[in-house]
């Protein structure tokens, strides 16, 4: 059963909204005419396959990527015309779980989850390891303080990215593919660890994922990218059972996880060398 979205809203509570937000490179549109908001309280999950536009826009959303075209809306302020300065301040309202963690190896789990706190807080210096050891437990990793990256398994290296991205207590998660490459346990565990920062710390978050079980079991709001002759463009969006239920062939063949369909797996070298700009 999906998460039961929190009752809001509708003109007070958008978090973040995109409007027409256009992304192109020598002159190929990744991303096409995007609209869509986030309201709070949500698990909003952004998903397609490979080459869509995921991490492109996920850029874009954090402030790391400057549009062709459009606007992203953070908090109500537009990040693609704010000044560095500015989009500074509005980063400290969200934090950011890296794919791979991309956390510093040469730094222990507590210095690395307690780096935002030294470098954006005014926390006293005492409280720091409190906290930390606080976000560590929240995460299920209670005592492992003292250990390196290098020495912890992939998944609790997920974990500790969770843990230091949720340090300054953001109003807004953003989650790049969280459990990519992770045994179905892990997996489980993780997409319960997101279900907890939701509910129990009231966060917002944005997810960006090909897991379609992940994706399902913890949305509350899902959005599909297309691509090939439907490049970035919005494919459906809605409730989970709305997605489910929705019978767009290029939806139903990518949840399903199907061969045959209009999803193309033969990329033309033109579409590969998109693909390649769009990603690196």
């Amino acid at each position: 059963m999906s998460p039961t979205p929190k009752k809001t809203n509708p003109s007070s509570d958008v978090v973040l909204e995109v409007k027409d937000l256009v992304q192109s490179y020598n002159g190929r549109a990744v991303l096409n005419g995007l609209n869509f908001k986030v309201r709070k309280g949500e698990t909003f999950v952004i998903m397609g396959g490979s080459g869509c536009g995921k991490t492109t826009l996920l850029r874009i959303l954090i402030g790391a990527q400057k549009p062709t075209s459009g606007s992203v809306f953070l908090f109500g302020e537009d990040i693609t015309k704010a000044p560095p300065q500015e989009l500074d301040r509005i980063r400290l309202r969200f934090g950011m779980n890296f794919q791979f963690g991309a956390l510093f190896q040469s730094m222990t789990v507590g210095e690395n989850i307690a780096l935002p706190l030294q470098e954006h807080s005014q926390v006293d210096p005492s409280l720091i390891e409190m906290i930390v050891k606080m976000k560590l437990e929240l995460v299920g990793l209670t005592g492992f303080e003292n250990f390196k990256p290098s020495e912890l398994s992939g998944g609790m290296r997920k974990r500790v990215g969770l843990a230091r991205a949720l340090a300054l207590d953001p109003e807004l998660l953003f989650s790049d593919e969280p459990t990519s490459g992770l045994d179905p346990v892990m997996t489980a565990v993780v997409d319960q660890l997101t279900l907890d920062s939701t509910r129990k710390i009231g966060v917002t978050a944005v997810v960006v994922s090909h897991d379609m079980t992940s994706c399902f079991r913890i949305a509350t709001h899902m959005l599909m990218l297309g691509n090939g002759p439907r490049q970035g463009e919005i494919i459906a969006e809605g409730t989970p059972e709305e997605i489910r239920a929705n019978p767009d062939p290029f939806l139903q063949q990518f949840v399903r996880g199907e061969a045959d369909g209009p999803i193309a797996f033969r990329l033309s070298q033109d579409d590969y060398l998109k693909h390649l700009l769009q990603e690196g």
